[in-house]
C-alpha cells in the first residue's frame, strides 16, 4: 500500500538530460523526506540528492550543478532533473522515503533509515 515508483529513465548522449519521476502511492508525501540513490554495476549504491521535508535539499558533489531536486506536492511526485549527463552517471535510479521520525536535513552518507524504496529506473548515458 505504500509505494514509490521511479520513471523517466532511458539511454541519453553525454551532455544530455533526464528528468526523473518519483511517484509516491499509500502515503503523504508532503510529510516525507525523498531521496535519490544510484547503483552501477559493480559499484555500491551511492547518494544523489535528496529533499527534506522542509524542501531543503542535498547533493552529491559529483553532481552539484548539474542535478535539481524538487517536490510536487499536488503530484505527490518528487523530481530529478538531471543535466550535463556524463557517461558515469549511469546506473540504476532509486529513490526512497526517508523515515517518518526524521525532520532535519535528509542524509546521503548512508541508505540507513530510508524504509521504503522503489524499483528503480535505469539510466544510460552513451555515446
Amino acid at each position: 500500500q505504500l509505494q514509490l515508483v521511479e520513471s523517466g529513465g532511458g539511454l541519453v548522449h553525454p551532455g544530455g538530460s533526464l528528468r526523473l519521476s518519483c511517484a509516491a502511492s499509500g502515503f503523504t508525501l508532503d510529510y516525507s523526506a525523498i531521496g535519490w540513490f544510484r547503483q552501477a554495476p559493480g559499484k555500491e549504491r551511492e547518494g544523489v540528492s535528496c529533499i527534506s521535508r522542509s524542501s531543503g535539499t542535498n547533493y552529491a558533489d559529483s553532481v552539484k550543478g548539474r542535478f535539481t531536486i524538487s517536490r510536487d506536492n499536488a503530484k505527490n511526485t518528487v523530481y530529478l532533473q538531471m543535466n550535463a549527463l556524463k557517461p558515469e552517471d549511469t546506473a540504476v535510479y532509486y529513490c526512497a522515503r526517508m523515515g517518518m521520525g526524521f525532520f532535519g536535513l535528509c542524509p546521503l552518507s548512508t541508505s540507513r533509515g530510508y524504509d521504503y524504496w522503489g524499483q528503480g529506473t535505469q539510466v544510460t548515458v552513451s555515446s
